[in-house]
């Protein structure tokens, strides 16, 4: 980490000269008309990191990115046109090349995390079990913990419910994926039914009654690692929107920022 952080021009989560050559080409090209195009597309990219990573707000935003307004703007405007899922999911791709896999994952891990919502007038809900107030990601990984697909809702949706729209969302996105492992919370008939409509295969993996203390579940301590690396981007440890889709497009700035760094710097 102190090499690459002595190719980043200011900050830890600044794109190195490696890492912007990779995604440079997928930017948006500027239009025929109008006045030049003045923003560069490398320091908005570098405002939105920090921003996650640090955890800060958009209007305390270090000038030296320009203006905060400008930066938000193009924010939105990117994650409209799902550049972040683009970059995210080729990093994902060109990631498991590199650890020697196919490109497209035929197995996964289901799970889901709920995190406060503190946004005033956010879309939140009441998780009874973790006596929470907030939202709840739901979330398909790799079985070496790269995310596939995410899926926020209100706290109080169940984690069945959730992963129906994840099912559809990997069917369509991550076609060969056939095989999915998770606990028992996902054993219900509609998830069950959907599944098997889609030509999933569902494995619940559960506790043992007499078990005692901490134990790593296989398949399962993947996606519990994936929960971590997101949280190390301070943005997310809550959170802070108040519309579900920027949440989404925050999640992927962080795990695409991951397989990003990771891929440039072997």
């Amino acid at each position: 980490m102190a090499k690459i952080a002595k190719k980043t021009k200011r900050y830890p989560s600044d794109l190195t000269d490696e890492e912007w050559e990779r995604i440079a080409p997928l930017m948006p090209k500027p239009g025929r008309m109008g006045r030049p195009r003045e923003v560069e597309f490398r320091e908005v990219l570098n405002a939105v990191r920090y921003l996650v990573r640090s955890g800060c707000g958009w209007r305390m935003l270090p000038i030296h990115f320009g203006a905060w307004q400008t930066v938000y703007a193009w924010f939105r405007e990117l994650a409209r046109r799902f550049l972040f899922q683009t970059i995210h999911d080729l990093a994902l791709m060109v990631d498991r090349e590199r650890a020697g896999r196919e490109a497209s994952p035929s197995a996964g891990v289901l799970d889901s995390q709920t995190v406060k919502a503190p946004a005033p007038g956010a879309q939140r809900g009441y998780d009874a079990g973790k006596k929470t107030v907030g939202r709840k990601r739901h979330i398909a990984v790799d079985t070496d913990g790269r995310l596939l697909m995410v899926n926020l809702t209100p706290a109080d949706i169940s984690d069945s419910a959730g992963a129906q729209i994840i099912l559809d969302g990997i069917r369509k996105r991550w076609p060969w994926v056939k095989h999915l492992f998770a606990d028992g919370a996902y054993d219900r008939l509609k998830l069950m039914d959907k599944a098997a409509y889609l030509d999933f295969v569902i494995e619940v993996i559960r506790r043992s009654d007499d078990q005692n203390g901490f134990k790593v579940l296989p398949r399962r301590w993947v996606v519990e690692r994936t929960f971590g690396w997101m949280v190390r981007w301070r943005r997310l440890v809550r959170d802070y929107e108040s519309r579900i889709d920027v949440s989404e497009a925050m999640i992927l700035v962080a795990m695409g920022g991951n397989l990003l760094r990771r891929n440039a710097h072997p």
